[in-house]
């Protein structure tokens, strides 16, 4: 879409307001509305001035001017809002130099792309993430210096079998037993599909949608894959619409990894295949039907995977979902089939354009952008650096003993780790120019000082369950 076709949508729509998103370093969506009437082919290239000192990780005070510049290809009509309005996603740049802002996560997936194109590895990358998330009916918490609680609820949940509801109709879902049920277990169905076809008319291709294995209104929907920076785009609109079509229902969406203890967190299995001339760079004659190139990809991802996760599991949460004994994998291995394996090759088909790897590590509270930049980096320094894999793990890992499990390496096992692992690990994601030097120590500063350092100074509410009478 160009910007004389985003006007003419706008004429024939009757837009009234239109809603300029950008998105910040930690991954929230940001915006200003401005009338439709302002909207000329001259913002599209001059763009529109805001405050960038005001957005986490970005400019200081003395540097805050910058340009908001938004993309005609991003349109589309916003299915919530009163006022018929419509949302373009948007670049920054900044206003002195004219280039693109090295902090911008959609910039610095753009320029990954390209790097992919001058490397020569391939033209185009398609990634296919399936992301998760907990439908909840009722959510309190708060944190001061004499208490600290969270509480959530909902009608699934387990814990309400005995609960009095006047009348509790029973169906509540155990534990680890929320995979496919059919209504009235599945208290979602109707939800689920209005966020479906909102997602759709919003221009998303959706796949599927299902209920998820954890009680408590565990979910997915599943879009198809798109190119790179469509799918990080699409990401983003997701978690919008789907969080506020829950929140027209009365109910509220999470996509936090670990909301509910003792039960899956919700992950976001990432997809990633690279095409040539529109042929699949990933297909052969190896293992699992897989090529060299795509063999030594899955080695660059699992040799950097600990500086990935940085990226892929940002959050201190992150790292109680990746644990040992749930659905999310903590051995960094390739496999066919085996979804304990932190790479999975799945065998659906045996058509050579569905070939493609699965990396399972990834959850739904990154920054797509910075995310799907990240793996896509580590594929080409495998394929560039002819990194092998090592050997499948195509056993059943509950049944090794201590010694076979102590050679398989793991994820880190907490946020502070996988930012350690990135200060040691980040040279593969400055090639380019991608990413640079100033972004990577402001990730982790911010990383450390904001999450880490803040939770680890405050009692956690299960220390006194622990600790009280000492």
């Amino acid at each position: 879409m160009t910007p004389t076709e985003v006007l003419t949508l706008c004429r024939e729509h009757d837009i009234k307001a239109v809603d300029l998103r950008f998105t910040d370093l930690p991954g929230t969506w940001h915006h200003t509305t401005i009338p439709v009437k302002h909207l000329t082919e001259d913002v599209f290239e001059s763009g529109l001035g805001f405050d960038g000192s005001s957005i986490r990780g970005w400019q200081s005070i003395n540097e805050s001017d910058m340009l908001i510049l938004p993309q005609a290809d991003t349109a589309f009509v916003d299915p919530f809002t009163e006022l018929p309005t419509l949302n373009l996603i948007c670049n920054i740049q900044d206003p002195i130099t004219g280039e693109e802002y090295a902090k911008d996560p959609r910039t610095i997936t753009m320029r990954a792309i390209n790097y992919l194109k001058h490397s020569g590895v391939a033209d185009q990358a398609y990634f296919g993430p399936e992301a998760e998330f907990f439908i909840l009916d009722d959510v309190a918490f708060d944190q001061t210096a004499n208490q600290g609680f969270y509480h959530l609820d909902s009608i699934e949940g387990e814990w309400n079998r005995g609960r009095e509801e006047a009348p509790n109709l029973g169906h509540k879902i155990r534990h680890k037993e929320g995979y496919f049920p059919v209504p009235p277990t599945d208290h979602h169905m109707d939800l689920r599909n209005q966020m479906m076809r909102t997602l759709i008319k919003a221009g998303l291709d959706v796949e599927c949608q299902h209920h998820e294995v954890g009680t408590a209104g565990q979910a997915e929907i599943d879009l198809k894959y798109q190119d790179m920076l469509t799918m990080a785009d699409q990401i983003m609109i997701y978690k919008y619409i789907v969080k506020n079509v829950a929140a027209q229902a009365g109910k509220t969406v999470t996509f936090m990894p670990k909301p509910i203890f003792g039960d899956n967190g919700s992950g976001m299995h990432t997809h990633i295949s690279l095409w040539q001339n529109d042929d699949p760079v990933f297909a052969g004659s190896g293992y699992a039907g897989l090529s060299e190139t795509a063999l030594h990809a899955i080695g660059g991802i699992l040799k950097h995977a600990p500086a990935l996760l940085a990226f892929t599991n940002p959050t201190t949460n992150s790292y109680k979902r990746l644990v040992p004994g749930y659905e999310a994998p903590v051995n960094l291995a390739y496999s066919q089939r085996n979804r304990s394996a932190a790479c999975r090759i799945p065998m659906y088909s045996n058509n050579p354009k569905a070939k493609r790897v699965e990396f399972r590590c990834p959850d739904p509270s990154c920054n797509p952008y910075l995310a799907f930049t990240a793996l896509l980096m580590a594929t080409i320094d495998g394929i560039q650096n002819k990194i092998s894999p090592g050997e499948p793990l195509d056993c059943d890992i509950y049944d090794l003993d201590e010694a076979q499990l102590a050679a398989i390496a793991s994820t880190p096992a907490s946020l502070g780790d996988a930012l350690d692992a990135l200060e040691q690990d980040y040279e593969f994601l400055l090639r380019g120019g991608v990413m640079d030097e100033s972004l990577i120590s402001t990730w982790i500063d911010y990383k450390r000082t904001n999450e880490v350092d803040a939770l680890r100074l405050r009692p956690h509410p299960y220390e006194f369950c622990m600790y009280y009478d000492v």
